[in-house]
């Protein structure tokens, strides 16, 4: 359903500028997704594109019980620090330490598990983990295209070409000057990441990266061209 974000309470940082470029919004998560933006195509994405991914939903846990505490619930996860694993809901779980991950919902939205976990957690959990709120703290990009690496390549001093970086790899690192969490999960055989930043910068972030973007074509997408890239064969 197309709506205008400002009739929803919750929105994303950089909502305002979506609705500069031409943004059409749809009601997904918690608020309203961009699902289309003029110029953002299937085929700009492969080349080199940026998504908000902001109002989808997201949480995160910390303690030293975390990950018996995420697998005694159903979660596909190991304890091994800065990896990803792929969840059947097609979001994702990331372990950035021995004891704290952050659940990613997939990218239609669907968000049982962390609606789940989030609803079963309790103060008095005796496995020792807390929930950490990271809809509320971090900021949700996905930055798409075989001249991803080369662009982040002048913004972030991590080398994320794929035969450096790989499939579910989890970099937590600068991005921009600010401390970043990078995950790689590709799409379709295009190299794609996940951008995760405090969300008090995102608007800053997003900036920057349109900034660095502009030198290679770069150009912003909604969320319909996403879920399009996404269902073409590898």
């Amino acid at each position: 359903m197309t709506l205008q974000p400002d009739s929803v309470t919750v929105r994303s940082g950089v909502w305002r500028k979506l609705g500069k470029l031409g943004a059409r919004f749809e009601a997904l998560g918690h608020g309203g997704v961009a699902a289309e933006v003029p110029d953002g195509t299937v085929e700009s994405l492969g080349r080199l594109g940026l998504v908000d991914l902001s109002p989808l939903p997201r949480t995160g846990f910390k303690g030293r019980g975390t990950i018996p505490a995420m697998q005694a619930a159903g979660v596909i996860v190991e304890a091994e620090p800065n990896r990803a694993f792929s969840q059947a809901d097609g979001g994702l779980c990331a372990v950035l330490a021995p004891g704290e991950v952050l659940l990613l919902c997939g990218p239609h939205g669907d968000a049982a598990l962390v609606r789940r976990l989030e609803a079963g957690w309790s103060i008095d959990e005796p496995r020792a983990t807390y929930l950490v709120p990271r809809f509320s703290t971090h900021a949700w990009y996905r930055v798409t295209g075989e001249l991803a690496p080369a662009m982040f390549a002048t913004i972030c001093g991590i080398d994320l070409r794929p035969k450096s970086f790989g499939r579910l790899d989890i970099a937590q690192t600068s991005v921009v000057r600010l401390t970043g969490i990078i995950i790689r999960e590709d799409l379709a055989g295009v190299p794609a990441y996940h951008l995760l930043v405090d969300s008090a910068s995102a608007e800053y972030v997003w900036d920057c990266l349109l900034d660095a973007m502009a030198e290679f074509g770069g150009k912003p997408a909604g969320l319909s061209a996403l879920l399009q890239l996404a269902a073409l064969p590898p």
